[in-house]
C-alpha cells in the first residue's frame, strides 16, 4: 500500500456534447493563446506593427507542429516510419491493423529546429529584421508554452518518469500500473516556469534585450540543461538507444546547450571605418 502516492486516472477530456476536447489539445490551445498575448505585449512595447502578429502566429504554429512531428519521426522512430511514410502526418496507423491514433509522437527537439527555421523565414519575409531579434523575443512565449505541453503529457500519462521505489510518486492508472513513478512531466513543467520567469525578467527589467542573441542563448542553455538532467529520471523513449552512455534526448540536447553559450558570449563584431 502506497500511502503517499497519488493515483492518477483522469478523464479523456471535456465532453462538449458534439465532441470531446482532449486535455492535451486544450494545453496546446492555451500555450498558443498565451504566446500570442505575450508577443502582443512585446510588439506594442517595441512599436511593431500588430498586424505582423498574424503571420508570426501562423509561422509558429506550423513550425511547432510540423517540426515536432518530423523530429519524432527522424530522431525517435525512423525504423518504423521509413516504411510507413503516409502515416507521418496522418492520425491513423495501417499496420498491423487500421487504427485511429490521433496526432501522437511529437519531439521538442524537432519543434525547436522548426521554430528557428520559421523565425528565419519570418524575419526576412515579414518584419525585415535580423533573425536574432525575433529569436530573442519568441523564446519567451515558447518557454511559457512548454509549461503547458508538459502538463498535457502528464494528463495523458506519457513521457513518464522512472519508478520511485518508495511510497512517494504518482501511480499512472491509465497504464495499468500499481506502483508510483516520478512525475517527471511536472518536474519539467515547473522548471520551464522558472525559465519563463527568468527570460521575462531579462527582457523587461534589464538591458539584455539590446545584446542581440543573449536572451535566445540563455533560453537554449537553460531549457536544454533542464531537459538533459530530467532525462535521468525519465523512462527512455527509444529502448534500443537507452544502452548508450546517454539517451537520445540527452545527446540531442548537447548541441543546443553549446549553441546557447555561443550566443551568450560570442564576441561583438568590430565596426570598420
Amino acid at each position: 500500500m502506497f500511502i503517499n502516492a497519488i493515483r492518477w486516472n483522469p478523464s479523456e477530456g471535456l465532453d462538449l456534447g458534439f465532441f470531446t476536447l482532449h486535455y492535451y489539445s486544450l494545453m496546446f490551445l492555451i500555450a498558443f493563446a498565451l504566446g500570442w498575448y505575450i508577443m502582443k505585449r512585446i510588439y506594442v512595447h517595441e512599436n511593431m506593427d500588430i498586424e505582423q502578429l498574424d503571420s508570426l502566429f501562423v509561422y509558429t504554429v506550423l513550425a511547432t507542429l510540423i517540426g515536432a512531428r518530423l523530429g519524432h519521426v527522424i530522431f525517435y522512430d525512423w525504423d518504423y516510419f521509413q516504411n510507413h511514410l503516409l502515416e507521418i502526418f496522418l492520425p491513423v496507423k495501417f499496420e498491423p491493423e487500421f487504427e485511429f491514433t490521433g496526432f501522437r509522437g511529437l519531439a521538442s527537439h524537432g519543434a525547436a529546429i522548426g521554430i528557428i527555421v520559421a523565425m528565419y523565414l519570418y524575419s526576412h519575409r515579414v518584419i525585415h529584421k535580423p533573425v536574432l531579434w525575433i529569436l530573442d523575443r519568441i523564446v519567451i512565449p515558447v518557454a511559457s508554452g512548454a509549461i503547458f505541453v508538459r502538463i498535457g503529457n502528464f494528463i495523458n500519462s506519457e513521457i513518464i518518469g522512472k519508478p520511485t521505489h518508495s511510497d512517494y510518486g504518482v501511480i499512472f492508472a491509465q497504464l495499468g500500473e500499481d506502483f508510483p513513478r516520478h512525475p517527471a512531466q511536472l518536474y519539467e513543467s515547473f522548471c520551464y516556469l522558472l525559465i519563463f520567469l527568468g527570460l521575462w525578467f531579462l527582457y523587461w527589467k534589464t538591458d539584455k534585450r539590446f545584446k542581440r542573441g543573449y536572451i535566445f542563448g540563455v533560453f537554449l542553455v537553460a531549457l536544454w540543461t533542464v531537459r538533459f538532467f530530467i532525462e535521468f529520471i525519465k523512462e527512455p523513449q527509444v529502448e534500443e538507444r537507452s544502452t548508450w552512455l546517454l539517451n537520445t534526448g540527452q545527446w540531442l540536447s548537447i548541441p543546443f546547450i553549446l549553441a546557447g553559450f555561443y550566443f551568450m558570449y560570442r564576441p561583438k563584431r568590430q565596426k570598420t571605418v
